[in-house]
């Protein structure tokens, strides 16, 4: 078992955009984090590739992708964002390649973070449970268009849309890694990252059949406090760090 203990996140920052495949994504992972960030004056933006159109049985992709796509956006505003785009890639069979590279490149120039965010690229969640393509691919494309949003001879199209070449990414942080190097006290967030959650109430409702309060809460506390081992006994999200 690793006890290694994880370090605090760089606080030298201003604007973050975190890049995932679903709604739902970041309040499973990040959101205490981002409450706290907010709260601290620093700016947000969230990017979703799908609308999250598949991800429900019950549901048909036309009717469930706008539901979806309105529980993401009152989710975000919980913790403080309101800017969340949605790139419309297809739910369930996104490939990686330029075209997403090139979408999420496309997003890093406009909104010109110097901490970009995604989630999990590996095949596994800890050698355990196998990860999903659409988290794979998103997660791999976000590492490489962090680099592209550079690079004014990758995707010139961008640059004859009025969007400039970006070099200003200085970290990309991974969240549900199972290396993770660096955390953030969940305490000051961990309350709105329940209330998050639980914006996502159409999905947890087809997910299980627990109470949706009780599921949310029990999630997230179990999440953290485990976390939190590894970070001075507070409660705690945790990230794969790169920097650039």
């Amino acid at each position: 078992m690793t006890t290694t203990q994880l370090q605090p996140m760089p606080t030298d920052w201003r604007r973050a955009l975190a890049v995932v495949a679903h709604p739902d994504d970041l309040e499973y992972g990040c959101s205490a984090a981002v409450a706290a960030w907010t709260d601290q004056g620093r700016e947000v933006a969230y990017v979703l590739a799908t609308r999250g159109e598949a991800g429900i049985d019950t549901l048909e992709p036309e009717k469930c992708g706008p539901l979806r796509e309105r529980e993401q956006r009152a989710s975000a505003a919980v913790v403080g964002v309101f800017e969340v785009e949605f790139l419309d890639h297809k739910d369930g069979v996104i490939e990686y390649g330029t075209a997403l590279r090139r979408d999420i490149a496309a997003a890093i120039r406009r909104h010109r973070p110097e901490l970009v965010i995604t989630l999990n690229h590996r095949d596994t969640w800890g050698q355990v449970a196998w990860n999903t393509p659409d988290h794979v691919a998103v997660g791999r494309a976000t590492l490489d268009a962090a680099g592209d949003a550079g690079n004014r001879w990758i995707f010139p199209e961008l640059v004859e849309q009025g969007l400039q070449p970006w070099d200003g990414v200085r970290w990309v942080a991974v969240a549900g890694s199972s290396t993770p190097t660096h955390a953030v006290d969940a305490t000051p967030g961990l309350e709105r990252a329940v209330r998050s959650l639980l914006e996502h109430r159409t999905y947890i409702e087809a997910l299980t059949d627990q109470d949706p309060q009780t599921y949310a809460r029990g999630f997230l506390t179990q999440n953290t406090e485990a976390t939190g081992e590894r970070f001075g006994g507070r409660p705690a999200v945790a990230f794969e760090l790169f920097s650039r």
